[in-house]
C-alpha cells in the first residue's frame, strides 16, 4: 500500500507546473488566485457595496450555522482526549525511529507564535474589559474572575483542539502513511486515490482561501495595534493609509524571512518572540498590582476549569447575541486559521508520539495563554478601576490602542515616564515581530498547499503568497474603514464555515483510523507498517 501511495504522490507532483523556475499545482493556484484577485478588484472598485455584502453574509452564516461551530469545537476536544489516552497515543509521528527536529522550547515557541501571537497582543487587554460588564457563561460574584475565565474560554482548550485535529491528521497521514502534506490527504480513507485528482485540488484550494482569510484578519488586527502604538509613542496619525503603508513595509520584512526558510527565519523569530513576550509579561506583572494579578489568575483559572463543560454546551442558549459576537466568531476564526496553523505544526512535530503531541498542543499553549491573559487582563481591570473607567472608554472607542493606553494609565511608584516608553516600545516591537512570524510561516504553509504538499518549493512562490497576504489584509482594512474590525471578522466567518464541516469529517476519520489500530493491538498484531514507516 505504501509503495502505491508513494507512486501516486509522485504522480501528483508530476502534475505540477515546473516552467520558469516554478513548481506548483496549477488547479489549486489558479482557483485560489483567481478568487483572491477577483475579490480584490471587486472590493477596491465597489468599496461600500463590498463592505455591506460581507456584513450581510456574516449575519446569515452566524444566524444559521452558529450551532455547527459550537458543536464542532466541542467534538474536536473530545476526539483528541479519546485519542491521546488510547493505545494509539504510543504511535510516533514519522515511525518508531523518528526523532524530534526541534528542542521543546523551540517547538513550543513556534506553536505559540504561529497559533496566537498577534491575537494575544491585540485582545489581552480589551477582551477582559468588555466581559467585565457582561459575561453570561462564567458566573461569579467577582466580575474580574468571570471576565478572565470567559477570555480563557476563547483562547484555551477549544481553539487548540481545532488546531490539534488538523495538525495531527496532517502529521500522521504525511509522516506515517506517506501521503502529501496537504488537506486532501484527510479524505484518503474515504475516497482513496481520488484525492490525487480534481477533488483534492478543490479541497486544497479551499484551504488556501481559509488560511489567507485567517492570516489577513490577524495581520489586519496586528497592523491596527502597531499603528496605535506608534501613534501613542510618536504622535503618528491613526489611519487606514498609515496601516496600509505599515503592512507594505512589514510584509517586505516577512518576505526576507520567508526566503531563509523554517529552520532559520521562523524558528529564530519564534524564539525571539517568546523571549521578548516573557520580558514584557514580567514587566507588567512587576509594575502592576502583582498580588491582585496572582490571586485573579488562581481563582479565574479555577472558575474556567469548573464551568468549562457548562459554557461549552450552553453558550448559545444563555445569550445568543453575545455568543454570536464572541464565541461563534472566535470558533470561526480558529477554524479559518487551522489549515495554516495545522500544516505548520505538523511540519515541526515529526518525531513526537501522538500522546505527547496532543498533550503538548492542548495543554502547554492553554496554560501559557492563561498566564498571559491573567497578567494583562488583571492589570487592565485593576487600572480601569483606579482611573474611574477611563480605560473602558478607550477600549470602546479603539480596541487596538488598549495595551498602550493601559500602560500609560497604570499607577506604580516604579513606573516613571521613561519606563512607560520602554514598555510601550517593547509592545510595538513584539507586535511587529509576531506580525512578521505569522506572515512568514503563513507564506510557507500556503505555498505548500498550492504546490501539492511539497515541503520545499521555489522561493518565488513563497514571496508571491507573502505579498498576497499583505494585499488581502490591506483590502479588508480599506473596505472596512471605520468598521474594519467587523469586516475582518466577516471574512473569517465566511471561510470558516466550509472548513468547520471538513474538520468535523477529519475528526471522524481519525477516530476510525485509531479505533482500527486499537483493535489490532488487542489481537496482538500491532500495525507495524504504521509504527515503523519512516
Amino acid at each position: 500500500m505504501n509503495k502505491k501511495i508513494i507512486k501516486l504522490k509522485k504522480e501528483l507532483h508530476d502534475r505540477n507546473f515546473t516552467r520558469f523556475g516554478l513548481d506548483l499545482n496549477l488547479n489549486v493556484t489558479i482557483i485560489s488566485a483567481l478568487i483572491l484577485i477577483s475579490f480584490t478588484l471587486y472590493s477596491l472598485l465597489n468599496i461600500k457595496e463590498a463592505s455591506n455584502n460581507l456584513e450581510k453574509f456574516k449575519g446569515l452564516i452566524i444566524s444559521n450555522f452558529d450551532n455547527l461551530f459550537i458543536v464542532a469545537a466541542n467534538f474536536f476536544v473530545i476526539t483528541l482526549v479519546i485519542i491521546a489516552f488510547s493505545k494509539a497515543g504510543k504511535i510516533r509521528l514519522g515511525g518508531a525511529d523518528a526523532k524530534p527536529e526541534f528542542t521543546d522550547f523551540g517547538w513550543y515557541s513556534m506553536l505559540m507564535a504561529a497559533g496566537m501571537g498577534i491575537g494575544l497582543m491585540f485582545w489581552s487587554v480589551g477582551e477582559p474589559i468588555y466581559h467585565n460588564t457582561s459575561s453570561p457563561i462564567f458566573e461569579s460574584s467577582n466580575s474580574t474572575y468571570s471576565a478572565l475565565a470567559t477570555t480563557f474560554f476563547h483562547w484555551g482548550l477549544h481553539p487548540w483542539a481545532i488546531y490539534g485535529i488538523i495538525s495531527l491528521a496532517l502529521a500522521y497521514f504525511t509522516f506515517n502513511k506517506k501521503l502529501p502534506l496537504s488537506p486532501r490527504s484527510f479524505f484518503y480513507p474515504i475516497i482513496g486515490e481520488r484525492i490525487f485528482g480534481i477533488f483534492g485540488d478543490i479541497i486544497d484550494a479551499l484551504a488556501v482561501l481559509a488560511a489567507l482569510a485567517g492570516l489577513a484578519t490577524s495581520l489586519g488586527l496586528g497592523v491596527q495595534q502597531i499603528n496605535s502604538g506608534l501613534s501613542y509613542l510618536f504622535d503618528i496619525d491613526y489611519s487606514v493609509t498609515i496601516q496600509v503603508i505599515l503592512i507594505t513595509i512589514i510584509t517586505l520584512v516577512a518576505t526576507a524571512s520567508v526566503v531563509s526558510g523554517v529552520d532559520k527565519g521562523v524558528k529564530f523569530l519564534s524564539e525571539m518572540n517568546m523571549k521578548a513576550a516573557l520580558i514584557l509579561m514580567m514587566l507588567i506583572l512587576l509594575i502592576g498590582p502583582t498580588a491582585f494579578i496572582l490571586k485573579s489568575m488562581v481563582f479565574s483559572s479555577g472558575l474556567y476549569v469548573k464551568d468549562i463543560i457548562k459554557a461549552s454546551l450552553f453558550v448559545n442558549k444563555i445569550d445568543p447575541d453575545w455568543s454570536h459576537a464572541w464565541t461563534v466568531f472566535y470558533w470561526a476564526w480558529w477554524i479559518s486559521w487551522s489549515p495554516f496553523v495545522g500544516m505548520f505544526i505538523a511540519k515541526v512535530s515529526k518525531g513526537r508520539t501522538i500522546r505527547e503531541f496532543i498533550i503538548a498542543v492542548l495543554v502547554v499553549p492553554t496554560i501559557l495563554s492563561i498566564i498571559w491573559l491573567s497578567i494583562f487582563g488583571s492589570a487592565a481591570l485593576s487600572t480601569d478601576v483606579l482611573v474611574d473607567g477611563a480605560l473602558s472608554q478607550v477600549v470602546s472607542e479603539n480596541l487596538s490602542i488598549a495595551l498602550f493606553e493601559m500602560i500609560g494609565l497604570m499607577k506604580s511608584p516604579i513606573l516613571i515616564d521613561f519606563i512607560k516608553v520602554l514598555v510601550n516600545g517593547l509592545g510595538v516591537f513584539l507586535t511587529i515581530t509576531f506580525f512578521v512570524t505569522s506572515s512568514d510561516s503563513g507564506s510557507l504553509v500556503v505555498d505548500s498547499l498550492a504546490s501539492g504538499g511539497k515541503i520545499n518549493s521555489p522561493v518565488a512562490q513563497r514571496v508571491f503568497w507573502a505579498l498576497m497576504e499583505g494585499i488581502i489584509a490591506s483590502v479588508l482594512l480599506i473596505i472596512g474603514g471605520p468598521k474594519a474590525l467587523s469586516v475582518l471578522q466577516a471574512a473569517v466567518i465566511m471561510t470558516g464555515l466550509p472548513f468547520a464541516i471538513i474538520i468535523s469529517i477529519v475528526a471522524a476519520v481519525l477516530i476510525k483510523e485509531f479505533v482500527i489500530i486499537k483493535k489490532h493491538d488487542k489481537k496482538g498484531t500491532n500495525d507495524k507498517m504504521t509504527q515503523k514507516s519512516a
